[in-house]
């Protein structure tokens, strides 16, 4: 009776073309792409260019090409770029248990198509973005050679200063989701980029703090392998104190209720910043923090996003 379930599940799998098989691949592509930072750097895009379509008055329906063609462009920069990371990377990523499942390391993919890959993903994405506007083209572009060229070739492996590098890119996406309907020359873009900007070091470090042995073990200089922990979390609560006039320039644009509600988020992440030399497990906090930053991005997103729908100026 074993031999014959066996057998059965065997047929099975051929039959529906081995659904374990496709799970698998499911899950080495999200890995390549390094899903919640893909998601974390497409949001702003789709949130700015919300934004940017209420500002001019302009209709969804009426630009729902343009809007596929900004998101889907768009998330393919950035997934090109983060596979040309995890290609260039693979001899770091072999030494740090927190990328011991992704494709390149386990051999599933193979680098060659990894590298590849990333080339024609970025290219394909680049020339879509080229289909909306110039500008959000050019920014597109900039995030990537931001990412790809100053951030992974370049900076991360020598100075403890990537991470500023690796910030400025994630920073353009609101720049270019606002690009693709009008130009970011509007203080709206211009305060959600420096935010992302400022955002990206304390969630970076974060990780970094979280992560600490990985980054030791495989050498990167991040701040705290260098210059230590106390020093990284006092840079940590400087970079998030940063963020707390930001939202007053946003009052004339998006109203009292979004710069009250994002000076509280800011306050509240201040207050668990605080707690840093005092916290008895660092992974603990440092996960804390994590989780915060994600949440912080979100629910900014998600109240920009309601406070400019027509149910609320309706």
């Amino acid at each position: 009776m074993k031999n014959t379930h066996i057998q059965s599940e065997a047929t099975l799998d051929t039959i529906t073309g081995s659904p374990s098989k496709l799970l698998s691949l499911l899950i080495d592509i999200k890995y390549l792409l390094k899903g919640k930072v893909l998601v974390a750097n497409v949001l702003p895009v789709f949130t700015s260019y919300w934004l940017a379509l209420y500002f001019t008055n302009e209709s969804f329906i009426d630009n729902w090409g343009l809007f596929l063609l900004t998101m889907i462009g768009s998330t393919l920069v950035i997934s090109g770029a983060l596979i040309l990371n995890n290609w260039y990377e693979v001899d770091l990523d072999k030494k740090m248990v927190r990328t011991q499942k992704r494709p390149t390391v386990t051999g599933n993919f193979s680098l060659k198509s990894v590298l590849w890959s990333g080339i024609i993903t970025s290219i394909i994405g680049l020339v879509m973005m080229f289909f909306t506007t110039f500008e959000a083209a050019l920014y597109s572009f900039l995030g990537w050679f931001f990412y790809v060229v100053l951030y992974t070739f370049w900076s991360k492996r020598r100075y403890t200063w990537n991470t500023i590098i690796g910030s400025v890119s994630g920073a353009f996406t609101p720049l270019i989701g606002w690009a693709a309907i009008t130009q970011a020359n509007h203080i709206v873009p211009i305060v959600m980029f420096c935010i992302l900007f400022i955002w990206q070091i304390p969630h970076t470090l974060a990780i970094t703090l979280k992560r600490l042995e990985d980054y030791t073990r495989a050498g990167v200089p991040m701040l705290p392998v260098v210059y230590g922990v106390p020093v990284t979390i006092r840079q940590n609560l400087i970079y998030i104190v940063t963020l707390l006039p930001l939202p007053f320039f946003l009052i004339v644009s998006l109203g009292w209720f979004f710069t009250i509600f994002a000076i509280a988020l800011t306050i509240g992440w201040i207050i668990l910043a605080i707690k840093g030399p005092r916290a008895k497990d660092l992974k603990k906090w440092a996960q804390a923090n994590l989780r915060y930053s994600l949440i912080y991005l979100i629910l900014l997103s998600f109240v920009m996003i309601l406070l400019t729908s027509p149910i609320m100026n309706s």
